[in-house]
């Protein structure tokens, strides 16, 4: 309505000035005005002045209209965001007109029923959980009373497949609703950490040294274990993949960058977008006793998505992979 009402004054506004523009052309056909006269000062002083003010009435009306409308805007927007991070974030204030309070119902009710239906999700994960590592457990009790070893040898094997395939598809869906805070995280300190366990196992994964600083970087603001997951499962697919695997950390004041390289095969340019879609698994390009159910770069990316960042996969010049895990700093 206040928008409606400036446009309003602005149309009367330019109506009024068509009007004594007429005036003064009538004026100059009567001969009360001399031909030579500049518009101004054939334009009456009053007129001038009422303009003028009129004009700075409306700008500052419209400013204070235009700052009321999207208030609301600005506040919704805020929830939302804090809301993503935060299942239990506080609602949106229900004040204001009549538009606005609907908008504000209307989001707090899709809030309200997003938190059930994640609540709900989290125990019926749980109820899977034990519904399906409980007759795993019996098998691998049973598994132990056979006589033939390798039969035993294959029997455990694939229930450590089955294992495997089952924490993999719980970790997916229970994702980022675990309760967290975030808190701020020495990165290099974390690659380092995790680049010995993996030299631990006899695997060759190589950190690089960076560059010598003027300042020590600050540290990244975020979830420990979802970065931890993250950066172990592009080191756990690279070496997968490849024989040989570096890891490489570029640090700035805007953004955060994990890079980890291997020289495995790579994958096909049509199929880079793709790969990181859940259950993708690339058998033609990727080596088929690699197991897994294809979820290890989906929650990357979906890490990677949650700290504001992106993953890019690039295959290298000289053959391999290149994941570059970006984060970008919050301000």
């Amino acid at each position: 309505m206040t928008l409606i009402l400036v446009l309003g004054l602005l149309a009367a506004q330019f109506a009024s000035l068509l009007l004594h523009l007429q005036e003064r052309a009538a004026m100059l056909a009567d001969g009360h005005v001399h031909p030579g006269m500049p518009a101004l000062e054939a334009l009456p002083l009053r007129f001038i002045w009422h303009v003028s003010i009129t004009l700075a009435v409306v700008i500052i009306v419209s400013l204070v209209a235009v700052r009321w409308a999207t208030k609301p805007l600005q506040q919704m927007a805020t929830a939302a965001k804090a809301f993503a991070h935060d299942l239990d974030a506080a609602p949106l204030p229900v004040s204001g007109p009549t538009e606005v309070r609907r908008a504000a119902e209307a989001f707090n009710f899709m809030q309200h029923r997003l938190r059930q239906l994640v609540v709900e999700r989290g125990r019926a994960l749980a109820a899977v959980s034990h519904d399906l590592r409980t007759p795993l457990t019996r098998m691998r009790l049973r598994a132990e009373l056979v006589d033939d070893p390798n039969l035993q040898d294959k029997l455990n094997a694939d229930i450590d497949a089955m294992q495997g395939m089952v924490n993999s598809v719980l970790a997916y869906l229970r994702g980022l609703e675990d309760a967290e805070p975030i808190q701020p995280i020495n990165m290099e300190a974390l690659l380092s950490s995790i680049v010995e366990d993996e030299q631990a196992l006899g695997r060759q994964v190589r950190l690089e040294e960076t560059p010598p600083r003027h300042a020590t970087p600050a540290p990244y603001a975020g979830k420990l274990s979802v970065l931890k997951r993250a950066v172990t499962n592009l080191i756990d697919n690279a070496v997968a993949h490849g024989k040989n695997v570096t890891v490489q950390i570029e640090d700035s004041a805007a953004a955060l960058r994990v890079v980890i390289e291997d020289d495995g095969p790579g994958i096909p340019e049509a199929d880079l977008a793709r790969v990181t879609e859940p259950f993708v698994r690339l058998d033609a390009s990727r080596s088929l006793d690699t197991g897994g159910v294809g979820l290890g770069l989906a929650i990357v990316r979906d890490a990677a998505a949650y700290h504001g960042g992106t993953l890019a996969l690039a295959n290298r010049v000289g053959g391999g992979l290149r994941a570059m895990l970006d984060l970008p700093r919050a301000k």
